[in-house]
């Protein structure tokens, strides 16, 4: 039998599923297209997604095919620049199609050892006290014991499930594609700042080889997101907010999203689990969805290994949904606004106009970065010191980096007093005896994540913590 089933061979489900191969998890990937995505969605990773990155040791082939970006804000198209004191060692993003992400995170999943098998189409699902049964379009049925619905937003698994997608229906609709221009860059750049003066939901952006995303309100909302404009749809709607269709033609790819925002009810029902578009959809302002993803992947991953091997304590599981589920929805109450200043009203523009102003205030720049690019999640891992439920920033140790010790995916202790100890837990916890200027803690518990869950310095008190997330001692 299969560990785990991932449905969705996006970069969800290709991060689920090299988490899971760390910890030597059978897992196979179906994916329903034949051939890899061209569709430059997603368009790069911020703060708390290249902190991952490096925590597993990716960093750098990201670095070779990125550019790094550093603009705080980024909220409903007010941009400031970076804020002083962000907790992070990583302070900036990258810019990073979709198709490269992808790409990426498929060679790393591959690496370890994951399947993918692509032409895969998830239509249906049965589960049991033993497992999931998966059928698929051609009839094929597969048996696992975990499934994890990774397939988007219309997820074929959270419908099999029954799970409620509550939110709200779109009321403006957007175009969005790639494709070629005839016109002369200067004309381009100069019609989009006189454009964006009062359309924010309006650009055109280089992605390089000749090739511009183009972005445009639509004219109404449609009956069916899933019909893709015509180019002569979108050259109409150009010509309409921007008095020129630029010439555009050769399209890569052509789509239309809007402003609705849902969530699933329930992150987990049994063995199966959702993450991703499957678990959240809400508008892409801000750039926050495929890092959502990302980062549900990095929460569930080592969660679901845990189960798969036998010494998850109890409740490990659930807590992917009772961590997760708050912060799908701050994103989706962030993008909800971030529409509102978005818009052309009269209030729209005055409250965008204020809202620029606050921002310019340090403590306001610096939490709402910290919003966007997740630095400022924290999980309720009970009470105690500041840093707990707190991912910790690399920091700089007397023998190396934090991140470069985490590569493995397995839990550590930083322990600065030497004192400690992680016997009976060493086969899922790193013992690490070294020390930093830049943490002025005796010791910290780290979850594979790097999510603190234990400071101090008392072996006693470690004792008591180490069961709740890594299971019974082994000895």
């Amino acid at each position: 039998m299969i560990d785990v089933i991932v449905a969705g061979g996006g970069p969800t489900g290709l991060m689920l599923a090299a988490e899971l191969r760390l910890h030597d998890v059978h897992v196979v990937v179906l994916e329903k297209l034949t051939g890899p995505t061209q569709e430059s969605r997603g368009r790069g990773l911020h703060a708390r997604s290249v902190e991952m990155m490096d925590q597993r040791g990716l960093l750098d082939r990201f670095l070779a095919v990125s550019e790094k970006f550093q603009a705080g804000g980024l909220f409903g198209g007010i941009v400031k620049p970076w804020p002083e004191r962000l907790d992070t060692a990583h302070p900036f993003g990258l810019s990073t199609l979709q198709p490269q992400t992808e790409r990426l995170l498929n060679e790393r999943a591959v690496e370890l050892g994951t399947e993918i098998r692509r032409g895969c189409e998830v239509v249906g699902l049965s589960q049991d006290e033993d497992g999931v049964s998966v059928e698929l379009a051609d009839g094929t049925q597969l048996r696992s014991r975990y499934l994890v619905g990774c397939d988007g937003g219309r997820s074929t698994v959270r419908k099999a499930l029954g799970v409620q997608f509550l939110g709200e229906p779109a009321t403006v609709e957007t175009l969005l594609g790639d494709m070629e221009v005839t016109e002369d860059r200067a004309t381009i750049d100069a019609v989009v700042a006189e454009v964006r003066k009062t359309q924010l939901r309006f650009g055109v952006i280089p992605n390089g080889g000749g090739v511009f995303r183009l972005v445009v309100p639509a004219d109404g909302v449609s009956d069916d997101r899933a019909v893709a404009p015509t180019l002569e749809e979108f050259k109409q709607r150009l010509r309409a907010v921007a008095g020129t269709d630029f010439g555009v033609h050769s399209p890569r790819w052509l789509s239309r999203f809007g402003d609705a925002t849902r969530q699933a009810e329930h992150y987990r029902v049994g063995r199966v689990l959702l993450a991703g578009d499957a678990a959240h959809i809400h508008p892409p302002t801000g750039g926050q969805g495929l890092n959502l993803g990302i980062q549900d992947a990095f929460n569930l991953g080592w969660k679901l290994a845990a189960a798969v091997d036998g010494w998850a304590p109890e409740g490990l599981l659930d807590s992917y949904h009772t961590e997760r589920h708050p912060v799908g929805a701050a994103v989706i109450d962030n993008t909800r606004a971030q529409i509102t200043l978005l818009g052309t009203d009269r209030g729209a523009v005055a409250l965008r106009e204020l809202f620029t102003k606050l921002m310019d205030f340090e403590e306001v720049n610096r939490y709402v970065t910290g919003m966007i690019t997740a630095v400022g999640v924290r999980y309720d891992v009970g009470e105690g010191h500041e840093l707990l439920g707190r991912r910790l920033r690399d920091v700089q140790l007397k023998r190396g980096r934090l991140y470069d010790l985490m590569h493995g995916g397995r839990g550590l202790l930083l322990d600065q007093t030497g004192r400690l100890s992680v016997e009976g837990w060493a086969d899922r916890v790193d013992h690490v005896v070294d020390v930093s200027e830049e943490l002025d803690v005796p010791a910290v518990l780290l979850r594979p994540d790097g999510h603190v869950v234990w400071v101090g310095e008392d072996q006693r008190e470690l004792l008591s913590r180490l069961p709740q997330w890594f299971g019974a001692s082994a000895v």
